[in-house]
């Protein structure tokens, strides 16, 4: 029998309060899964519930996993890491990070990033993953084949996915798996988030309560957030000493790239063997390499990212479109060329 491990008391509070209280709903309304409210308006629930009946499956177990890589086995012991080279979280936020969820926006996310503190990462967002159709899309298809059709539209098979050729580690096995996925249900969408109006919350409040069109009311929800998340492959600019055509650099917008990037992965090799600070050499290098046609520019590595190699599997996933726009990549130019003079 498979499940959602979520608080199962929450919609009888809310129903009990939003009764009691039809005026003074909003903030308990905001909370709710969304996953819930789409389910109780008729909804077909998401294939990916969690399977319970398999022994060890915990959120707790998941949460260690998907943030340390190792957590603790069911009958005692740890496991064996996940990947050598990266956790989840090298990659993915599980917080909020498009301030309008139905928009990928990357000046957006970049501008809500800082400021809510988090770091700008190649990877979507895994809050709200148990709430899409559809995983790998767009380029994952050319970059991992027949890898992504499996994964396309199976939660399971895409987090095998991430966990073996985006993580270069080992799969999961079914207590695992389980786990990381009953995790991830924490982290589902809240009514909240959606940024509703109040006319289109009284909508679907009145819905749930057979005073609407539940149909309509479950349209306009899903019309609030993306249920798959797009990935352009963009090249780099045809002459790389001059950069993307048109496009002149903001090196103030650069600095935040650069922190909540950049550093990210390379400030004291937290992720990665090649390592970057804040010191006028970093910038020189970067600089001087900036128009060349190696690993070492700018534009090779934001566009193409680098691969594995044998014995050394940690490498550099490439930005999307929607991850890192030209204007943001010529804004990370000018800064680099500023500090670097």
């Amino acid at each position: 029998m498979r499940k959602v491990i979520y608080p199962s008391l929450f919609l009888g509070v809310f129903w009990l309060f939003l009764w009691a209280n039809p005026f003074g709903h909003e903030e308990v309304f905001e909370e709710m899964p969304l996953a819930e409210l789409l389910t109780e308006l008729g909804a077909e629930a998401q294939a990916h519930q969690v399977n319970t009946a398999i022994e060890g499956v915990s959120v707790e177990r998941g949460r260690a996993l998907f943030l340390e890589g190792v957590s603790a086995k069911p009958k005692g012991g740890k496991t064996r890491k996940q990947s050598r080279n990266f956790v989840c979280t090298s990659c993915h936020n599980i917080q909020k990070e498009d301030p309008d969820l139905k928009v990928s926006d990357p000046q957006a996310r970049l501008a809500f990033a800082a400021e809510q503190g988090l770091p700008f990462l190649q990877g979507t967002a895994l809050y709200g993953v148990v709430n899409r159709d559809q995983f790998y899309n767009g380029y994952y298809k050319e970059k991992y084949g027949d890898l992504v059709d499996a994964a396309r539209n199976d939660l399971r098979k895409a987090i095998q996915l991430c966990a073996v050729e985006c993580a270069q580690g080992r799969p999961l096995v079914d207590w695992e798996l389980e786990s990381v996925l009953a995790y991830l249900w924490t982290l589902g969408l809240k009514v909240g988030d959606l940024n509703l109006s109040e006319v289109e919350q009284q909508q679907v409040i009145a819905a749930t309560k057979g005073q609407g069109d539940q149909a309509a009311a479950v349209k306009l929800l899903k019309s609030k957030y993306l249920v798959a998340s797009p990935a352009t492959f963009v090249k780099p600019p045809e002459d790389r000493k001059e950069g993307y055509e048109g496009i002149e650099g903001n090196a103030e917008n650069g600095k935040l790239v650069y922190e909540l990037s950049c550093l990210h992965c390379h400030e004291n090799g937290r992720y990665a063997f090649f390592v970057l600070d804040d010191s006028k050499e970093s910038f020189k290098y970067l600089k001087k390499h900036i128009g060349r046609y190696s690993h070492a520019s700018l534009y090779q590595v934001a566009r193409y990212g680098t691969s594995p190699l044998n014995g050394k599997r940690t490498y550099m996933p490439n930005y999307m479109e929607e991850k890192l726009s030209n204007q943001q990549l010529e804004d990370l130019r000018e800064y680099i060329e500023w500090r670097g003079e």
